[in-house]
């Protein structure tokens, strides 16, 4: 297994700096959702954002296959989309939710990010989605601290998750973070407590539940990169970078 740093206070300044771009950028976008938006208009007020403060955008020109490199700032997932959404001429509409990801890097080091918004109004179905999935996020957060287990955050999400009646996907994961967007560990949303790597003081992960309303099955359009719910319902995703501690976890991205 690839190692799992662990960062210095000093890196773990450099990285808060991209991390606070990150949360900067999702208010901005969140305060811009609105029916009649278009995603490509997001991604634009988004990238041009994170240029102004020095950084760059993680997403763009990301990817294995140097023919198909992810061509925007944001992951816009909207609807049965889980993530990974290209920005295009879509526009928002009333009702939609919309999962907005975004990652940045300044001074080599990188900030990691996900909300899930809602256009207007909605069902009283996906607004129970959305809450459950930001629970899980902060249920999987606490469990983020030095002595712990890797698997004592999976299984804390899919408990909230799967208490609640939803899924979680299975086929991606969070992931460690710093001077690489992807870094080791892998973090699943599924898992047994007590299980997986002992979490070290200066452990840096993103952690991010992705959460379906129905099947926990996704699928992968021919784009190559937009992840979707196989059964066509919605899926919401909320992301942190965090630092475990030894008394807990600090969040980077708040």
């Amino acid at each position: 297994m690839a190692k799992v740093t662990i960062k210095s206070e000093r890196e773990i300044d450099l990285m808060r700096e991209s991390c606070r771009i990150v949360a900067e950028v999702l208010a901005l976008i969140g305060a811009q959702i609105r029916s009649g938006v278009l995603t490509r208009e997001l991604d634009q007020v988004a990238e041009e954002y994170i240029r102004a403060k020095g950084a760059v955008p993680a997403f763009k020109g990301y990817g294995h296959d140097k023919h198909n490199l992810f061509p925007s700032t944001l992951c816009i997932s909207v609807e049965d989309e889980v993530v990974h959404g290209i920005p295009d001429g879509r526009k928002l509409e009333e009702g939609q939710v919309v999962s907005i990801d975004v990652g940045g890097r300044k001074e080599n080091y990188f900030g990691d990010g996900a909300r899930t918004f809602v256009v207007g109004r909605t069902s009283h179905e996906k607004a129970r989605l959305l809450k459950v999935t930001e629970e899980s996020l902060h249920k999987g957060i606490e469990m983020a601290k030095a002595g712990n287990h890797l698997h004592d955050i999976s299984s804390a999400v899919q408990k909230c998750v799967e208490g609640a009646g939803f899924s979680v996907v299975r086929d991606l994961v969070g992931h460690g973070i710093g001077k690489q967007l992807h870094e080791e560990p892998a973090i699943p949303n599924f898992g047994t407590a007590g299980t997986g790597i002992v979490l070290k003081e200066g452990m840096t992960l993103a952690v991010e539940p992705m959460v379906n309303a129905g099947t926990f099955k996704v699928e992968v359009d021919q784009d190559g990169w937009t992840v979707r719910t196989a059964d066509g319902k919605p899926s919401a995703h909320f992301e942190h970078t965090i630092v475990v501690r030894e008394g807990g976890p600090e969040i980077l991205t708040r």
